[in-house]
């Protein structure tokens, strides 16, 4: 069976919501490619239209647009998803995910494409304690 964290971005109010989906949600998202298209109702937002745009494996290597299957490969990159060049031209060989879903991917990104009737606002619905809520930090001395 297969976990996954999905990130649902809002591109209207510019927040991201993180949400766990397991057990027959998860196993609609296997064999879906990166830029497919699915149905809110896997995150619990009826009524949605989510796109994947890509996601992580479990031990946090990038997946790959232009990248076919879900296997992991190393390949000669010059820019793009997962690699920023430090000079001009500069490439290097790194290992890379391919944009298929699998059971090895634990976190995928989405965007919203089409909205439903129910907010957002009322679907992810912030604690009463994370609105004033500050991390305490230590300083030395």
């Amino acid at each position: 069976m297969a976990d996954f964290r999905v990130v649902v971005s809002d591109s209207k109010s510019k927040l991201a919501h993180q949400v766990a989906v397991t057990g027959p949600a998860a196993n609609k998202l296997i064999g879906k490619n990166i830029g497919d298209v699915v149905s809110g109702d896997i995150t619990g937002m009826a009524g949605y239209t989510l796109k994947l745009t890509g996601g992580t494996d479990k031990d946090g290597f990038a997946m790959r647009p232009d990248l076919p299957g879900p296997a992991r490969r190393k390949i000669l990159v010059a820019g793009g998803v997962g690699y920023i060049p430090p000079d001009e031209g500069v490439k290097t060989r790194k290992a890379m995910r391919g944009k298929e879903i699998s059971s090895d991917i634990s976190q995928i990104n989405t965007v919203i494409v089409e909205y439903g009737q129910k907010p957002m606002s009322e679907i992810f619905v912030k604690k009463e304690g994370e609105e004033g809520k500050k991390e305490k930090t230590k300083t030395r001395r």
